[in-house]
């Protein structure tokens, strides 16, 4: 029998178990006791937080990034980010991947008034004197890589802190960094 698990992946870890390079990296199996056999759907990049899934089913890994599950992000951005950036987000932007220009496909993007509560990243950002920060959330349903950070900042306004929230229905809800869930499937 397949096992399914849900994971608030913290900042400074790689979405993998075995890494093969010198340096020393913290890596998933750090995290929890996962069986043999388990992989994550998906990744987050080591500066990346938030919602992952695994599971020990390829056919599942399969079917969350086939069927275009639509991915949620919530994005802390270099200073008050504009309705019109938001605006252009959401028609799809201009970003570099593979050395080629690439236009991202129409998404959904909206301003976050309140500060979401996640708690202190692993390292800290930075402080107050750099200027004002903001948060913006951005649901995209194609993942190239490090998309929705080139995204923010083609408008503008670099990406300072990234953390997925949700994944299809599942989110990531109280979920604190470095939590693992084992959950029966996901109810994508």
């Amino acid at each position: 029998m397949h096992r399914h698990f849900i994971l608030h992946k913290p900042y400074g870890y790689l979405s993998q178990f075995i890494y093969e390079l010198k340096r020393k990296k913290k890596l998933l199996g750090e995290l929890y006791d996962f069986p043999a056999g388990t992989m994550a759907i998906g990744r987050l990049d080591e500066d990346s937080e938030g919602l992952l899934l695994l599971t020990t089913d390829g056919k599942m890994s399969e079917q969350v990034r086939s069927k275009k599950v639509d991915k949620e992000y919530y994005v802390q951005v270099d200073g008050i980010i504009t309705q019109e950036a938001i605006d252009k987000m959401k028609e799809g932007v201009e970003i570099g991947f593979n050395g080629e220009k690439y236009q991202t496909k129409k998404c959904e993007a909206r301003l976050i008034p309140e500060i979401p509560d996640f708690g202190p990243r692993g390292k800290k950002i930075r402080d107050e004197r750099h200027g004002p920060t903001s948060w913006a959330s951005i649901t995209v349903n194609e993942g190239k890589f490090r998309q929705v950070r080139k995204m923010t900042a083609a408008v503008g306004f670099p990406t300072l802190r990234l953390v997925r929230i949700r994944i299809g229905n599942v989110h990531l809800n109280d979920l604190k960094a470095g939590e693992v869930r084992e959950v029966m499937s996901f109810e994508l």
